[in-house]
């Protein structure tokens, strides 16, 4: 027989849980909705944080992944759920960027949710093959790819996802001509990177650490407004010259539509309180991640912004899913 061994210890470990704490027994669970696959980035965050939470929540928390179609999946089944404050979801930039590349979505991004908070982001950093691209920092990789443009390539992790659209404001800020080339998911695009299939692209900052480590990839520069703390000599390409350059991974925790203001209240000061221990800001830091939330009322301000920037650079890139 095959087992979901990540499902098998969630519910295991929401069983612990209600056994460890007798107060429970009567608490329905937190149902936390990941619309992304076990061992994504997002994934990994909040399984971090997941005991945390659930001591601050004072009641079980169970993780259910829903991966598929960009979020939409897992996004789909939080809209449908009851606004009793037993489920929450935590999206990412993907939420913000399918309303402009998909033709037609099941819910509204912004009006059947309930924002709780922006927690806070991961940055992401444009790598290159060093053995085919000589450039070791912005204004050098402008120049390299004004040589022979037709002949340069950059990879995503996804059509429309939001390492593409990345990418895409980095060809913009350089003002080159690059050939995009989609990949599904972000393992086997680093992989091709390195193998020199493909000279460069987009990534988080856990997905390379080891290949910059060892050489296998070189750092351009960070795409977010702050340098990552590992790597400190790393500048970002605002301080390259091109502020143009902005953009990193968020997640933020929602709720279904309509969710009652002492909800609200109660799952935000849950989740300020959870990513404030001290064992979930270590697993934080060490995956470079940057803590921040937000209040509800700035949370639905910001996701509103993403959709509206995303929005633009769909357009002016010309991104279409097939």
């Amino acid at each position: 027989m095959n087992f979901n061994h990540k499902r098998c210890a969630a519910l295991a470990l929401g069983a612990a849980l209600m056994l460890a704490a007798p107060a429970w027994a009567d608490t329905p669970p937190m149902r936390v909705i990941l619309p992304v696959g076990p061992g994504s980035g997002v994934d990994t965050i909040v399984r971090a944080a997941q005991v945390a939470l659930a001591k601050a929540l004072n009641q079980p928390v169970v993780i259910e992944n829903l991966p598929g179609a960009g979020g939409i999946t897992g996004t789909s089944a939080l809209v449908k759920a009851a606004p009793d404050g037993n489920t929450i979801a935590v999206i990412s930039n993907n939420h913000a960027v399918n309303p402009s590349v998909f033709k037609k979505l099941p819910y509204d991004s912004l009006n059947d949710i309930t924002p709780i908070s922006v927690v806070g982001g991961s940055p992401f950093l444009l790598v290159v093959n060093p053995k085919l691209v000589s450039a070791r920092n912005a204004k050098e990789l402008q120049a390299f790819l004004k040589i022979k443009p037709e002949e340069h390539n950059y990879a995503s992790s996804g059509n429309g996802t939001v390492i593409h659209l990345a990418g895409e404001m980095v060809i913009d800020a350089l003002g080159v001509e690059v050939r995009h080339v989609p990949y599904k998911g972000m393992g086997p695009m680093i992989t091709d990177i390195m193998a020199g299939q493909l000279e460069m692209g987009v990534a988080s900052v856990p997905s390379v650490q080891g290949q910059l480590k060892s050489g296998t990839l070189r750092a351009i520069g960070v795409l977010g407004k702050s340098r990552v703390a590992s790597l400190p000599d790393l500048p970002t390409f605002a301080e390259q010259g091109f502020p143009e350059v902005d953009v990193m991974g968020w997640f933020a925790v929602v709720a279904p539509a309509r969710l009652p203001a002492a909800q609200v209240k109660r799952i935000h000061e849950a989740v300020v309180v959870a990513f404030a221990d001290p064992e979930v800001k270590a697993a934080m830091a060490k995956q470079d991640n940057v803590i921040n939330p937000s209040t509800p009322e700035a949370a639905r301000q910001f996701l509103k912004a993403e959709q509206e920037r995303f929005a633009k650079i769909v357009v002016k890139a010309n991104v279409k899913l097939d």
